[in-house]
């Protein structure tokens, strides 16, 4: 029988038992105890470690559950032989954590990704959560494919008065992010289709459907959104737009060219117009725009929906309401795929709208944004000289284009020189059918305070006017 000398230590946050396995599993390893070799009895051991025989049976239970011994009756454990078993070396390496990489030169970074951290609204959002929480084990439940049903119909709700979309909750499908709810859609709709999107566009929605296997193709746009004209060229069958606030541009879609976009998808059988309304929630002059599906009244347009600007990009989740003629489809291909948000953050998120708590966190939300979105506005105007501003009153951010001849490429690295990161436009330019988007920089203000802003507008300004 092999006797073992395991040094313990009580005052470690690691138990004894596991300090036991440990010893034992790195000597087996090491062929320090040979295969075949007996242990100690469970209560020789613990009398010699002066420890209680249950924590050297937790430890030989490890062991055996993990193959280093076998248990055989009426004689003992005995080390088994595992074939082709790597010796370690007698000093085990520790493993090295990589210190953080250091932040560099940018002091200031006007993200387009942003948001305001501090404005998420921690107590509610806790006491929403242990309040669900309580309603126990049925929340563990696999849940309906769409979501749940109760969300769906305040969802339905929501968007009828704050959005003007007319749907029922049938009509709904929740996902965790807009990635998921696209690639449902290819199988709702196939993927033999040939996606337009507007250029430049959502980088992370064109890798998408690329990645989907669709052919896609950027269509140019000019102040109103995209050119229909073009797209009706371009032999698309689906387009994808943003017309309550375009990204990267800022633009916002007027009626009549919204008016032609239904009039192309109602052209032609099996054309559909994907409308992403991704942040419409924050307009700073006047109402929000209508949601283009509550202008359709040909059930040609799949509105997608996101809480990861209204709320947190963590959340995580989102919505689209489909057509009604598309319901056929998803009941026959799109119901195989189960909900990928947990019941309980479906109920948090439920409770958080149908308790009015998302309307006035919203208002809260517009008016910090607001106010930041003022101060950078009014900070630009000093360098009227150097760029213009457009894309200005709504969402997250703005679009500058300079006047004094310097490149977008200048801009960035003049930018980088003084601490500061900005963001060039040409990063979403798709580039399909060659067009070349407008150059420029974008300025995201959500994550920054109004004296960073103002700081890293003036650093900007010095970096630029001597062009």
């Amino acid at each position: 029988m092999k006797e073992l000398t395991i040094s313990l230590n009580g005052e470690s946050a690691t138990p004894l038992y596991e300090q036991i396995y440990q010893y034992l599993k790195t000597e087996i390893q090491r062929r320090q105890i040979l295969p075949g070799e007996c242990l100690p009895s469970s209560r020789a051991l613990a009398l010699g470690l002066a420890v209680s025989r249950s924590t050297v049976d937790m430890a030989y239970m490890q062991l055996v559950s993990e193959g280093y011994i076998e248990s055989i009756p009426r004689r003992g454990y005995f080390v088994c032989d595992l074939e082709g078993m790597l010796q370690l070396p007698q000093e085990v390496p520790a493993v090295s954590v990589p210190e953080e990489e250091p932040a560099g030169t940018c002091h200031f970074d006007f993200d387009i990704n942003g948001i305001d951290e501090d404005g998420f609204p921690f107590h509610q959002w806790g006491k929403i959560s242990r309040q669900v929480l309580r309603e126990g084990p049925k929340l563990f439940r696999l849940g309906d494919p769409r979501g749940e049903k109760s969300l769906r119909c305040v969802l339905a709700s929501y968007l009828h008065h704050a959005r003007g979309v007319s749907c029922s909750p049938e009509q709904i499908v929740v996902g965790a992010g807009n990635d998921y709810l696209l690639m449902l859609l290819r199988v709702i709709l196939g993927g033999n289709r040939r996606i337009a999107m507007e250029n430049p566009t959502y980088k992370s929605a064109f890798l998408c459907f690329s990645h989907l296997g669709y052919e896609v193709m950027g269509i140019g746009m000019d102040a109103c959104g995209m050119r229909v004209e073009e797209l009706k060229r371009s032999g698309a069958d689906t387009a994808y737009v943003m017309p309550s606030h375009q990204f990267p541009m800022g633009s916002v879609m007027p009626l009549k060219r919204r008016m032609q976009l239904l009039s192309w998808a109602s052209d032609e059988a099996g054309r559909y117009i994907l409308e992403d309304d991704y942040d419409s929630e924050f307009r700073y002059r006047g109402k929000p725009i209508p949601a283009l599906q509550g202008y359709d009244n040909h059930d040609r347009v799949i509105y997608l929906g996101t809480f990861s600007k209204s709320i947190a990009p963590a959340i995580r989740i989102s919505y689209m309401v489909l057509p009604k003629s598309l319901i056929a489809a998803y009941e026959k291909r799109g119901r195989d795929f189960s909900v990928t948000v947990s019941r309980a953050d479906q109920k948090i998120i439920e409770t958080f709208i149908r308790d009015g708590h998302y309307e006035r966190h919203l208002n809260r939300m517009r008016a910090i944004y607001k106010s930041k979105h003022d101060c950078l506005v009014a900070r630009l105007k000093g360098m009227a000289k150097i760029c213009r501003v457009s894309g200005e009153n709504a969402g997250l951010h703005v679009v500058l284009r300079f006047v004094n001849g310097m490149s977008e490429q200048e801009a960035v690295c003049r930018a980088e020189a003084a601490g500061v990161k900005v963001y060039g436009i040409s990063d979403y330019d798709t580039s399909v059918l060659g067009q070349t988007a407008s150059e420029g920089v974008l300025l995201g203000y959500a994550s920054l305070t109004e004296e960073e802003i103002a700081e890293g507008i003036s650093r900007l300004k010095a970096a630029w006017q001597d062009k």
